[in-house]
């Protein structure tokens, strides 16, 4: 099952390069997304003139594939010509990420480049996404009466904007409309918005430049004005019709997964995987510097990473005896600092395996149990907070042999009741029935207790079947049933708000 989501994406930037002589730039923004290796126009947003600091008021809409990975390029652009050709205008620079990224992040801020590399001047992009979980949209008819005059020779150029209050406390453009030439009684053409945009505290401006419906009028009032003239009563009428749209009403928990995951790493260093010395064992790395545990590690790293705001993984180890004093562990850290596990990134994870292997003996037996109780102790300490601001994600990457069958399958099952989830990607050729009896598609698990899980939290992937494959494809397999897992944790915990709308 592939999980779509909706991204709003609001850009705005500083210190562009001015391509003007007689004035500033003239920016604009564009939006491509990678496909099939060619950049693809998703959307442009107006021209912000003479102005080397845009804030746009257009938003693109992007949606969000949480599985896949989507490599998005923001171009400006000063508009020279009435064209859409793009050659037609001067680049001012560009910056290229993935989607998840910025989901991850919320907002995001980094310098322009040029198409050689090299740095835009001093020019810099802020991206920030808003998750549209909830697709109701709203269309507003704005008009004005009465308005101040602001010009000399004439009347007023009005236009209105409207900001939103963020999390930071600063006031955040969600649109602006068209500007009417000299006219003291403004109408605008009508627009449509997600309503999300607009909820929490909106505040509305008016510039003078150079299913249901409701009517509201509010005064205009300017502030200067106000505090200087005792008789002040207010700089014209604002008149708005909205028109509410109740479409299809849904909540998706992709935004948590994303801003709030921890994902943790397990690692097989059984006997069963074979001598890593030897080109017949699974962690044998060959000349070409890679093995099954590191194209796992890779494929399913790199989707994983942009979901995590700061992208350090504990990763650890289980079934090897370490040095000195050559005892098995079933939950060591990879990189050989129990107090600090944490990896930096996919690269760092990998660092750490490769350090690590030639100092292990691979032992046994092969326990899942103490690894997903690892997991689930920071789980059940989040769960107590009572917040659904974590998420826990467990990625055991094994050879499908399992000595702990019903020490597991218990650990599962309490597991199930915790804001977590464990994913296996099985390597090898072995049989991997036992994976696939976790993984509780066909029935559900249950305990030697005979308790059931009140959730399914395990998703099972054999590798094998996409050795072959893009790495993309089998990070879609990984994680199709994610979204949906963690959407049941927070039914289960009244976290997630009804799914009746008042009309």
């Amino acid at each position: 099952m592939s999980s779509t989501n909706t991204s709003l994406l609001s850009v705005s930037c500083t210190s562009l390069l001015d391509r003007d002589v007689a004035s500033k730039s003239d920016p604009f923004c564009v939006l491509f997304q990678e496909v099939d290796s060619n950049w693809v126009e998703l959307g442009r947003t107006e021209t912000a003139v003479n102005n080397l600091n845009p804030v746009f008021g257009d938003k693109f809409q992007v949606d969000y594939h949480f599985e896949e990975v989507q490599k998005l390029k923001f171009a400006l652009f000063d508009e020279d010509k009435c064209s859409s050709q793009l050659y037609e205008h001067d680049f001012l620079g560009e910056f290229v990420c993935t989607l998840g990224v910025i989901v991850s992040n919320k907002k995001l801020h980094r310098p322009l480049t040029l198409a050689n590399g090299k740095p835009a001047g001093k020019g810099a992009i802020t991206i920030t996404a808003q998750e549209l979980s909830d697709n109701r949209i709203i269309t507003l008819s704005m008009c004005g009466r009465k308005l101040d005059k602001k010009d000399f020779f004439g009347k007023s150029d009005p236009y209105l904007e409207f900001h939103k209050q963020g999390e930071d406390g600063k006031w955040m453009l969600v649109h602006r409309t068209e500007v009417i030439k000299n006219t003291l009684d403004p109408v605008w053409k009508p627009f449509t918005v997600p309503l999300i945009s607009l909820c929490n505290d909106v505040r509305c401006s008016i510039f003078g430049s150079g299913a249901s419906n409701v009517q509201v009028e509010f005064e205009c009032i300017n502030p200067k004005k106000q505090k200087k003239k005792k008789n002040y009563k207010n700089s014209g009428i604002i008149i708005l019709k909205a028109k509410y749209i109740n479409t299809a009403y849904y909540l998706y928990v992709l935004a948590c997964v994303c801003a709030f995951a921890s994902h943790q790493v397990g690692i097989d260093f059984t006997a069963s995987n074979g001598n890593p010395r030897e080109p017949s064992s699974l962690h044998y790395i060959n000349p070409l510097g890679s093995n099954e545990y590191l194209s796992a590690i890779w494929a399913v790293g790199q989707i994983i990473q942009d979901y995590d705001s700061d992208k350090m993984f504990p990763a650890l180890g289980f079934g090897a005896q370490l040095p000195p004093d050559w005892k098995v562990s079933h939950e060591f850290a990879i990189n050989f600092d129990p107090t600090n596990p944490f990896c930096a990134g996919v690269e760092g994870i990998v660092q750490a395996y490769s350090t690590c292997l030639p100092h292990l003996r691979f032992y046994g037996p092969t326990n899942f149990a103490p690894i997903i109780n690892h997991v689930a102790r920071f789980a059940s300490q989040a769960l107590q907070q009572d917040t659904a601001a974590q998420y826990f994600t467990l990625l055991i990457i094994t050879d499908g042999v399992i000595s702990d069958m019903d020490e597991t399958r218990h650990a599962i099952v309490q597991a199930a009741k915790l804001p977590m989830s464990i994913i296996i990607i099985g390597v090898g050729n072995a049989d991997f029935a036992a994976m696939e009896f976790l993984d509780g598609d066909s029935s559900v698990l249950r305990s030697y207790t005979g308790e059931e899980a009140v959730r399914d939290i395990v998703q099972f992937v054999p590798f094998r079947d996409f050795r072959n494959a893009p790495k993309e494809t089998l990070a879609k397999s990984v994680l199709a049933e994610l979204p949906q897992q963690v959407t049941q944790y927070f039914k289960q915990r009244n976290l997630s708000p009804s799914n009746t709308v008042p009309e």
